[in-house]
């Protein structure tokens, strides 16, 4: 009977996150589905401020409450069903290792292939299940052909891991990388799309444009840059890291014709997952990063062949777009967007502080940066952290210096204004 009685259960596990007896379900689906109905008569944006609503959403935390985790810009917590998935599912592989990953967990990667391209706005047979955005992106970078001579433009903004596989194909291969480059905030679109223009030259071949600037959290206009990018018969790489599961949009919406991110930022999903699109045309033309037996073949998954990965955290990821559905992309957008507005506008005209970013819908949305006249980022950081326990990160790269604040949507109210508190009081001391 123990043994009948553990077959079962596993049966039941092995139908995973991508079945009606996901965990999400199991945990989470009552309660979510029972404060929807609260508020189906409500915009997004009037959600954003209902906070009976978003306690819920809190309660599927489990952040630690001695500390005030701001930095949600690096890496997010996931939602207890994300953890307890992972859990579960690296248990039950542990029982069998070369069974339960190759032959039972292995089947699940094409579901979630289905949901995360659903929740791109996407076809499945354009996206890969990898790591994080550096590897998506890398594997787009080191895949062009590029020759000697032929040019590159991103920003001295653009995030370090890809302005250095760019510098490393200049060295390998004596591509040019030109960096354009901004002072944010900016709140005209034509401003950035004629700063790229500007930079074209018959031999561009690329531009690469992070989709939200992750110092200072600008929204740049993806669509805008791709649309000039292309009428000058360019391609567009775009780094979503710090966009996919915060902003509502649909990846060939944007026009760009690459596109990689990171899961585990905000769609909360296992650290170590990330996603890679590639425009279905263009998939025969770019390199496998990882060796293929076909690598110029047009199948999506010929980036995937990584060996022994993480099954389980595949499992979690699914939780992570289950949780995430279940909210809706709109609410949680207009949520966080809410609770960024909620502190920056607070402090905006406190004497010697200065916010860093816009507070326009348009041009930010989660992420944002604050200074105090006279302190250097990493001593407001640290007094942050050593006085009111509020983690944070100082961010001094290129012509920018500030603290970067990032709240998610399990982020309290009494915790901004904590935060709202600290920068007033520390303030006062400069």
């Amino acid at each position: 009977m123990a043994n009948r009685k553990k077959f079962i259960q596993q049966i039941g596990l092995m139908a995973g996150a991508f079945s009606a007896n996901s965990l999400f379900n199991q945990l989470h689906a009552e309660t979510i589905t029972a404060a929807n109905k609260k508020v189906l008569h409500l915009s997004p944006t009037d959600v954003a401020a209902d906070e009976d609503y978003w306690s819920n959403i809190q309660q599927s935390f489990t952040v630690s409450p001695a500390i005030i985790n701001l930095n949600n810009g690096g890496v997010s917590p996931s939602p207890r069903v994300v953890q307890e998935a992972v859990d579960r599912y690296n248990k039950l592989t542990n029982e069998g290792p070369s069974y339960f990953m190759w032959r039972i967990l292995d089947q699940g990667r094409e579901p979630l292939r289905e949901k995360l391209a659903a929740l791109a706005g996407a076809d499945k047979e354009e996206i890969a299940v990898n790591r994080n955005a550096t590897e998506a992106l890398n594997t787009v970078i080191f895949g062009l052909d590029l020759k000697a001579g032929d040019e590159v433009i991103g920003t001295k903004q653009d995030y370090p891991n890809m302005i250095n596989a760019w510098k490393q194909r200049v060295a390998r291969e004596g591509i040019v990388y030109k960096q354009i480059s901004f002072n944010f905030p900016i709140e005209n679109d034509e401003v950035i799309v004629d700063l790229y223009e500007k930079a074209i030259t018959p031999k561009t071949k690329i531009i690469h444009v992070t989709h939200i600037i992750n110092w200072v959290g600008q929204i740049m206009p993806v669509k805008k840059i791709s649309d000039m990018a292309h009428r000058h018969g360019l391609e567009v790489v775009c780094d979503g890291a710090h966009s996919f599961g915060l902003l509502d949009f649909a990846i060939p919406d944007l026009g760009c014709d690459y596109f990689g991110t990171s899961l585990h930022k905000f769609l909360s999903a296992p650290i170590g997952s990330g996603m890679l699109w590639i425009k279905k045309e263009k998939i025969e033309k770019i390199w496998p990063l990882v060796c293929n037996d076909k690598p110029r073949g047009t199948d999506i998954r010929k980036f995937e062949t990584l060996g022994t990965r993480s099954f389980p955290i595949e499992q979690g990821i699914g939780e992570a777009i289950n949780f995430q559905t279940a909210i809706g992309s709109k609410r949680k957008e207009e949520r966080i967007r809410y609770l960024k507005n909620y502190w920056a506008e607070k402090v905006k005209d406190i004497p010697k502080v200065k916010i860093n970013t816009s507070l326009k819908a348009n041009y930010s949305c989660a992420i944002c940066g604050v200074s105090i006249d006279g302190m250097t980022p990493g001593e407001l950081d640290a007094a942050l952290f050593n006085n009111y326990k509020i983690h944070t990160v100082g961010i001094v790269w290129e012509n920018i210096s500030c603290v970067r604040i990032t709240p998610h949507v399990y982020t309290r109210l009494q915790d901004l204004d904590k935060l709202v508190r600290a920068i007033g009081e520390i303030a006062a001391k400069k």
